[in-house]
């Protein structure tokens, strides 16, 4: 059964970090783009940050660009998502996803192959 489980959610003061992590499992995702949705109470999902299946290429959503970071291991089969000066605005639940498609991820999440349950990140001002 192929899962994707994120870990690293919690509270956090505004201005503070947050290291998320997913771990993927029941398959290999090296061949796959890896990345983030966030979506906040009363908002749409929207996209946050993708990365490429070799890791050599990364896109980020302009809310988050600059602040955010993206990698993986394709070794441990995980991808994770270092968050910096974060504000109330980026309080959501965070969701992992994998898609053979890095446009699938720019374009919104349909269709997406693998979605995890999500992590709460909840950021007090």
């Amino acid at each position: 059964q192929v899962q994707l489980v994120e870990s690293g959610g919690g509270l956090v003061q505004a201005g503070g970090s947050l290291r998320l992590s997913c771990a993927a499992s029941g398959r290999t995702f090296s061949t796959y783009a890896m990345g983030w949705f966030r979506q906040a109470p009363g908002k749409e999902r929207e996209f946050v940050a993708v990365i490429s299946w070799r890791g050599g290429s990364t896109y980020y959503a302009d809310s988050v660009k600059g602040r955010f970071t993206i990698s993986r291991d394709n070794a441990k089969n995980t991808v994770d998502l270092q968050m910096n000066s974060l504000t109330p605005e980026d309080t959501a639940v965070y969701y992992c996803a994998a898609d053979r498609a890095i446009v699938v991820f720019t374009r919104g999440g349909s269709n997406m192959d693998y979605w995890g349950k999500g992590t709460l990140v909840t950021v007090s001002s």
